[in-house]
């Protein structure tokens, strides 16, 4: 989950690609220090990572992490860890699994999948296009498995990507991790356009687009009868979130997205973040305010001529920080984000 930039973003690959260091492009001028463009600059040619390494190095912090096995309804269980949230759903009708890790977690997963019962993966549903939701797609297919997506994730995995300089790889520099098209093997083959209702194991699955959030390809999975809705990465629980401007992700859109969720949420209701605790209603309350409350203030510093760079400068997130900024990116690379999507 963490990055991206657009089918525009061609010209600005090979820019990034063959310019003498990252100093060259607008876009990092206008998101990083002088003093960290400078030794990019210098040091870009023989120091940099390839994008190979970076992404290789993306997954395996995530695979670092252990799986841990939580159960949240009699025939729901919740896998957490090396990539955020899975959910599976079993009984006769088979397993329906909801995202699906890392691809070095592959080994893991299975296991963990399998030791839930011996029956077939029936169904896989991505709750948006990015790896660490997807990665698992194509062997899970393999097994026999159909993968369910919204046809903007079918889009966007279709092509290549560039996910915007918010990664600090092996160097100690922030870089762009840049991801090409996936292999035909693991695209859904299955796909809607607004919404979509599955029947299984005596439950019945909700799958309903969202405007534009995390990504323009978000989904969230009601599981109604279970009174559980797994949200992707349009709920990060407990922390900033990343929102991905390359592939259409807004601020107000995950304002947005918090909303619908709490106008179908019950006190309790157990709500599925894309990273974080399984979380509540009122877990989610408080990150939708958190989000209120970062748009307005970095719009505030926008709307008066400030820089990226400026705003970080300022920290507009002092206060928040303690509580918010101890996930997948800081207080100052939030402020970033926020500056692309607004």
């Amino acid at each position: 989950m963490k990055y991206n930039f657009l089918q525009k973003q061609t010209s600005r690959r090979g820019m990034l690609r063959d310019s003498a260091a990252l100093a060259g492009s607008a876009f990092l001028a206008h998101l990083l220090p002088a003093t960290l463009l400078r030794a990019s600059a210098a040091g870009y040619a023989q120091q940099a990572p390839s994008a190979a390494d970076l992404v290789a190095s993306m997954r395996a912090k995530f695979n670092a992490a252990p799986i841990q096995t939580q159960k949240v309804a009699d025939n729901l269980t919740m896998f957490s860890g090396p990539g955020g949230s899975v959910v599976v759903l079993n009984g006769p009708d088979g397993k329906f699994v909801v995202d699906t890790f890392v691809a070095p977690a592959w080994p893991r997963l299975k296991k963990a999948l399998d030791s839930i019962d011996n029956a077939p993966v029936k169904y896989v549903i991505d709750t948006h296009w990015h790896f660490d939701h997807t990665d698992n797609n194509a062997p899970l297919h393999a097994t026999g498995a159909t993968v369910l997506a919204h046809e903007n994730t079918k889009q966007r995995m279709s092509e290549p990507h560039v996910q915007p300089v918010l990664y600090r790889g092996p160097d100690g520099a922030l870089h762009d991790l840049h991801f090409d098209a996936s292999p035909a093997e693991a695209l859904p083959q299955q796909t809607f356009a607004a919404s979509y209702k599955l029947q299984a194991n005596g439950e019945t699955l909700l799958l309903q687009h969202l405007a534009p959030a995390h990504t323009d390809t978000d989904i969230y999975v009601h599981f109604q009868k279970a009174n559980v809705i797994q949200m992707g990465d349009t709920f990060f629980n407990g922390m900033y979130p990343y929102i991905d401007p390359g592939t259409g992700g807004k601020i107000d859109g995950m304002i947005a997205a918090a909303d619908t969720i709490l106008s179908l949420a019950r006190n309790d209701t157990k709500i599925v973040a894309g990273h974080g605790p399984l979380g509540n209603k009122a877990d989610l309350t408080k990150s939708r305010d958190m989000l209120v409350t970062a748009r307005d203030r970095v719009q505030k510093l926008k709307s008066a001529g400030k820089s990226a760079q400026e705003a970080v400068a300022e920290k507009p997130f002092a206060d928040l920080d303690p509580v918010w900024g101890k996930g997948i990116i800081n207080g100052d690379q939030f402020v970033q984000v926020l500056y692309l999507a607004l």
